[in-house]
């Protein structure tokens, strides 16, 4: 597999040559004319994942997890920071299946371009999509940055999902990339992990995907995702294309910090463990 590996490798350009920035926001501010804070956009249920609440945009519990802060680390400056805080008693979030739970009464955050009315913000049908974003340490975080199609709101049945970055806080050097086609008929599922050669919660680095008419590529600092399975470079079909193209549907993105419940929850938390965020320097699309 080494000949075939080198020269996929040395094939492959800068994701973003011969294209075009079509969208670009380095926060900042959250601009809520394009943004929405909340659960999951979806029909299919609450939208709630994992061992916290995600906040509407004025926060919930009196903890808003949604702010832009100054970051020398940042493109410009500035960073949108999202946060998760342990609120550790009886919570009334709408929906929310961890009110009462004590492992559950977490606050954290999604924003997103998709609305549960099924408006789509902002989204593209084919594009390179890339945040730069530095994730956090801590025994339970799971940030993410993905993007789903906007036909899966209103009609959750099927629906493609597209993980650009899954990170688990205590696993600094490794992360997650898959690709989701939910529902049946024709459920189909891709991914791998990605060992990286820095440290994601020491500092920024940009995750990417790029989407085509019939397939998608993870990026890592702009450089394809190995697949683990064959040695290769990423090379996903995405089996509903056509259906895509059909309905005219689009993928919009995600930037969630949430927590895992699929770990055993730590009985030791530091009073620091207790409030804990990620970074996000900026978000591009490019066509």
């Amino acid at each position: 597999m080494g000949l075939p590996y080198r020269s996929a490798r040395a094939a492959t350009t800068d994701p973003t040559v011969g294209k075009k920035l079509v969208f670009d926001d380095n926060f900042n501010k959250i601009d809520w004319s394009i943004w929405n804070a909340g659960p999951k956009a979806t029909t299919h249920d609450p939208g709630f994942y994992g061992r916290s609440a995600f906040a509407r945009k004025t926060g919930e519990e009196g903890f808003n997890p949604y702010a832009i802060v100054d970051d020398p680390q940042a493109t410009d400056g500035k960073a949108l920071q999202i946060s998760a805080k342990y609120i550790g008693k009886s919570m009334s979030v709408p929906h929310y299946y961890g009110n009462l739970l004590s492992e559950f009464q977490w606050i954290s955050g999604n924003l997103q371009t998709g609305r549960r009315d099924g408006v789509v913000n902002k989204g593209w049908r084919t594009g390179y999509f890339e945040a730069r974003m530095l994730f956090p340490r801590h025994p339970l975080t799971w940030p993410a940055f993905w993007l789903m199609n906007g036909h899966s709101i209103l009609a959750p049945k099927t629906s493609i999902e597209l993980d650009v970055v899954e990170h688990k806080g205590w696993e600094p050097t490794v992360y997650g990339a898959y690709l989701h086609e939910w529902g049946d008929p024709g459920q189909h599922h891709e991914g791998t992990g990605v060992t990286t050669d820095v440290d994601m919660t020491q500092g920024y680095c940009r995750y990417g995907i790029l989407v085509d008419e019939t397939k998608c590529v993870p990026y890592f600092e702009r450089k394809p995702v190995i697949d683990t399975r064959t040695g290769l470079p990423a090379n996903w079909p995405i089996h509903r294309s056509a259906e895509l193209d059909v309905d005219g549907d689009v993928f919009w993105p995600l930037l969630t910090l949430a927590l895992r419940s699929d770990v055993r929850y730590p009985q030791d938390l530091k009073p620091e463990q207790l409030i804990t965020e990620m970074r996000v320097d900026y978000f591009q699309a490019y066509q």
